[in-house]
């Protein structure tokens, strides 16, 4: 009798714990980060400088829009899903096949996760990924009655959704905007601009929201993408032909960030 309770208790304790875990999770994302006085000078200097850096993006990339191909709500949340550590171009190529043997979200909700790991195995991470992938297939089935949220509350319950996520199918599928999605692009361009003294995503998120005018949210992102693909990659590069480091010459420097 004493062991059973004894079992019962450490039960209860893990459970509670995650619980908690979870809470702290939320917390984290909902709560913003402490950022630097909106009335200091830093912030100025940032926010003039991100709004010409903005405005010389938008002439840059007029067009600038999400480079994964889907069909449907759900296809593109699979897409983004899979997006993660994996080019865009090697997604594309992974669900031109995928969306083929998989056409319905009934058929991820049957599907076998050994199959569906070698399905997009090349995208890499892909046990990970397929299981989140399939959990979320049966998340948005029995919980959301087959549709993708439309409030980031609810797409964050989603497995494998964290803000990028989130705001990729919020802002494609539903043109909802609730925050700028931060990808390994615009984290460093972000630290390369000097825009923000964090290197972790979600503040950064925050800091930029700030700084940027909230129509301006969703397609920034997509021009900071195209300037780091065409322009201003990670690795060293020739930066006298880069039209955007004369607003903030020291950006030259910032090769790796």
């Amino acid at each position: 009798m004493f062991g059973y309770s004894e079992k019962n208790n450490r039960l209860k304790l893990k459970k509670n714990h995650s619980m908690t875990q979870k809470k702290q999770v939320t917390r984290r994302l909902q709560q913003p980060h402490k950022s630097i006085p909106q009335n200091s000078v830093l912030f100025r200097e940032r926010k003039a400088r991100l709004l010409k850096l903005n405005t010389k993006l938008k002439k840059l990339f007029p067009k600038a829009e999400i480079a994964l191909t889907w069909n449907t709500h759900w296809e593109l949340l699979v897409a983004v899903e899979l997006s993660a550590q994996c080019t865009d171009k090697k997604v594309n190529e992974v669900t031109e096949v995928l969306f083929k043997k998989y056409p319905t979200l009934d058929a991820y909700v049957n599907a076998k996760q050994k199959d569906f790991e070698q399905d997009i195995k090349p995208t890499g991470f892909y046990k990970n990924k397929a299981k989140n992938v399939l959990a979320a297939a049966k998340r948005v089935t029995e919980v959301y009655g087959g549709q993708i949220p439309k409030t980031m509350e609810e797409i964050l319950t989603i497995p494998g959704v964290a803000r990028k996520t989130a705001n990729v199918v919020l802002g494609n599928a539903h043109g909802v905007v609730d925050g700028i999605a931060v990808d390994t692009h615009v984290r460093r361009f972000a630290l390369r601009y000097n825009l923000t003294d964090s290197k972790d995503p979600v503040k950064i998120e925050q800091d930029l929201m700030l700084l940027l005018p909230k129509k301006e949210w969703f397609a920034f992102t997509y021009r900071v993408i195209e300037y780091g693909r065409q322009i201003a990659p990670a690795r060293v590069y020739d930066t006298s032909k880069d039209p955007l480091i004369p607003i903030y010459p020291p950006a030259g420097q910032m090769f790796r960030v």
